[in-house]
């Protein structure tokens, strides 16, 4: 376990007896300082809990010394060929190299993929999506957070990932339609736009909703979808509805799920399944959302003259 701040807490509970050693330069419960000082022969994977800054080197050396590694994310780089040489370092070795998104496995976003999927739906129309927590206070009184682009890495990473998840290729071409530092120096509420793409995508992300919360709304040729809330913030809500026409109220049909947050043991299981069937590396989906986040944030600090 490289990193023993909050998510590098649970993931060591998630592991569980899987556990071996846990490294963090200012953690005095961590066994080591550095992942040079831990035994190679003492451990075959590690799951990185770490700050954008170090991940490239760290995963490097734990790729090149044939370890699987589970990054959470983004899995961010100044140059995209770090990234490709990462790849090239995983296949080369032949072990996993993951990054974490444990919002795919979210109950009702694995139920909004199916529907999608069984085109019940018809034609997609627009797909917007809201995410938002309250951690501006937090973010400025880090000494590392508040910086760069803010809320954009940090939530349009899982926000681009779901919409992938649900949609396939989505292209590139999204656009920034507002960039905000109300609290904060970095951005703490962004929108972004691909009206170029099929849906048309909105986005939308902040740390000023000081409840947290997450909303999806699909409109669709025949019918739309909707979740609201996540589990770990629950109950969280899935509702389909079943257009009638000309007009009319819809048939609607509502999951509502009260339960504690699967996603994170279900995804250490999966990043495990992996490993055993030595699945080769991709990091096509890390590099596309290295590319198109590093421009939207270049593009939100010129907005807000900050480049």
């Amino acid at each position: 376990m490289i990193g023993l701040g909050v998510q590098g807490q649970k993931r060591r509970r998630v592991a569980g007896p899987d556990f071996v050693a846990s490294v963090d330069p200012f953690n005095a419960d961590a066994d080591y300082r550095t992942i040079r000082e831990i035994p190679l022969d003492s451990f075959d994977a590690a799951l990185c809990c770490i700050p954008d800054e170090p991940k490239i080197e760290i995963i490097r050396y734990l790729l090149t010394n044939g370890k699987h590694v589970l990054v959470e994310k983004p899995l961010w780089a100044k140059d995209d060929a770090e990234i490709q040489d990462l790849e090239r370092s995983a296949q080369h070795a032949g072990v996993v190299c993951y990054s974490a998104y444990n919002h795919r496995f979210e109950p009702h976003f694995v139920r909004m993929r199916d529907l999608l999927a069984s085109g019940e739906l018809g034609q997609i129309y627009r797909c917007r999506m809201f995410y938002g927590n309250g951690t501006a206070r937090l973010v400025r009184e880090s000494d590392w957070r508040d910086k760069g682009a803010g809320v954009l890495p940090d939530l349009a990473s899982h926000l681009l990932d779901t919409a992938r998840f649900w949609f396939g290729e989505i292209g590139g071409n999204f656009t920034l339609a507002s960039a905000n530092c109300f609290e904060n120096k970095a951005p703490d509420h962004v929108v972004i736009v691909n009206e170029g793409s099929s849906p048309k995508l909105e986005l939308e992300m902040t740390l000023l909703q000081w409840r947290n919360h997450f909303t999806c709304d699909i409109l669709a040729e025949r019918g739309s979808a909707h979740i609201a809330s996540l589990c770990k913030w629950g109950p969280s809500s899935f509702i389909h509805r079943r257009r009638i026409l000309p007009s009319g109220r819809p048939v609607e049909n509502e999951v509502v799920l009260t339960q504690e947050d699967p996603t994170w043991a279900i995804e250490y299981e999966h990043f495990k399944q992996l490993c055993v069937l030595g699945a080769p590396a991709d990091l096509s989906r890390d590099l596309w959302l290295n590319q198109t986040i590093g421009r939207l944030s270049e593009n939100a600090l010129r907005m807000l003259g900050q480049s």
